[in-house]
């Protein structure tokens, strides 16, 4: 009988084995890969570009990218955070050769709920517009982490900053949101605490 490729099925595949059959020419390891990391990617593209189209174009040449730099990998380093990173260098890139920024739709957690609901579509545009314009690093840790719900380590994996740096970009991000909200009417006045104190912040 001849050779047949084994599937490589469920979460027990750990990520480092997964990545050496891959690197074999394991065509059903190569998919697994793709089906563990795609959701994640694509929903990172959608919402730092805000077009399905350039989102699917993107996400190929992510994992373009990922595949051909497998070897190079650091195996003591999750992988997650690694294809993460890819994918938000992607999106740099091709935020980069348009003219205009990315549309987002976002929604902002911390922003008091006490507008009357015929506001709700007026305050929606204005957070995505207020996202759009948050400058670049700001945006993609404020997606990361309120869109994805990504911890603090995955996204400083991913960006390449230190916590306390991730920590910083978003409570400034939420700040320049709300602050934008509070001129616009759409959440009340209220005095904010100042940001903790947190050591190896960058700008």
């Amino acid at each position: 009988m001849g050779s047949r490729v084994e599937p490589v099925r469920g979460p027990a595949v750990s990520d480092a084995a997964l990545v050496q059959r891959c690197l074999t020419g394991n065509p059903a390891a190569a998919r697994e890969l793709v089906e563990r990391f795609q959701g994640d990617v694509l929903a990172v593209c959608r919402r730092l570009l805000g077009s399905e189209h350039d989102s699917e174009d993107v996400a190929q040449e992510v994992f373009v990218r990922v595949f051909r730099s497998l070897a190079r990998w650091d195996r003591e380093r999750p992988l997650r955070p690694w294809v993460l990173g890819i994918t938000v260098n992607r999106c740099r890139t091709w935020i980069g050769k348009r003219a205009k920024g990315p549309e987002l739709a976002d929604y902002l957690h911390e922003a008091p709920d006490r507008r009357p609901a015929d506001d709700s579509a007026e305050l929606t545009a204005e957070i995505r517009a207020a996202v759009d314009d948050l400058r670049t690093d700001y945006r993609e840790v404020f997606v990361l982490f309120h869109e994805h719900g990504h911890p603090y380590e995955l996204i400083a994996e991913a960006v390449g900053r230190p916590v306390g740096t991730i920590k910083t970009w978003l409570h400034r991000a939420r700040l320049e949101i709300l602050d934008r909200l509070r001129s616009r009417g759409l959440v009340p006045n209220e005095e904010q605490p100042p940001a903790p104190a947190v050591r190896g912040e960058e700008w």
